[in-house]
């Protein structure tokens, strides 16, 4: 048995065994990383979650280092999803970034799909795949007409709110905040139009904030039943 079988294989024990340990260091990353967070933790136990994680990164570094060595295509896999999620999963504990990016390592339980060959998931992952690129054109044009958007947006109601406001009006700058939670319509409430101008503006932005949510998810279920169609004819 070699390298490349137990690291990229799951079909025997050991292949099995490596993927399990690293999925559990992933958990136990992720939950070293959110107790981290709790306030006024004892030096102890800070100590404790220091040792754990160089002990983790020393594992995932280990880890990474053997894919790059067993890929038939090693550029393929440093650019792959996979390679990209392994490679931030310890980058920061070695560049001192000032970013703490290991909640991204919960990403890498995707390969959970692949360890319990759970083949119809991955046949949805793979639909979802060809569906973005079925839509990527959409999507593209969707996204730039949304910045467009928000920037008007921001600029409509800074002159109309500027003058009543100035506070949280300040500038187009801080009037975005408004654009993102009324374009999305999330709205949070805490900053809000008091001219009749402005009341008017926000509810033609919210109308087309509808918009905004309904038609990603229309492309997307668009390009999902084209992804399903083109799968059935190649089944045939």
């Amino acid at each position: 048995m070699n390298l490349k079988t137990i690291i990229e294989g799951n079909d025997t024990t050991a292949g099995r065994v490596f993927d399990l340990t690293i999925q559990l260091l992933i958990v136990v990353s992720v939950i070293t990383f959110s107790i981290e967070t709790i306030p006024n933790l004892s030096e102890s136990t800070t100590r404790l979650l220091s040792i754990t994680e160089t002990f983790v990164v020393s594992i995932f570094t280990l880890e990474y280092l053997m894919r790059v060595y067993v890929a038939d295509k090693k550029r393929d896999y440093i650019f792959s999803f996979y390679g990209i999620v392994d490679l931030i999963a310890i980058a920061p504990f070695y560049l001192s970034l000032g970013i703490d990016l290991r909640s991204f390592r919960i990403l890498r339980m995707l390969r959970l799909f692949r360890l319990f060959k759970l083949v119809r998931y991955n046949s949805a992952m793979r639909r979802f795949t060809r569906a973005f690129s079925i839509a990527k054109e959409e999507i593209v044009i969707f996204g730039v007409v949304t910045i467009m958007l928000l920037y008007l947006s921001a600029v409509g109601i800074y002159y109309f709110e500027n003058e009543a406001q100035p506070e949280q009006f300040k500038s187009i700058f801080h009037s975005f905040w408004w654009a993102v939670a009324t374009l999305t319509t999330v709205g949070y409430g805490d900053v809000y139009p008091v001219t009749i101008g402005g009341r008017v503006f926000t509810f033609l932005i919210l109308m087309v904030g509808l918009g905004i949510v309904a038609v990603p998810a229309g492309l997307l279920a668009s390009a999902l039943s084209k992804a399903r169609s083109e799968e059935q004819k190649e089944d045939e």
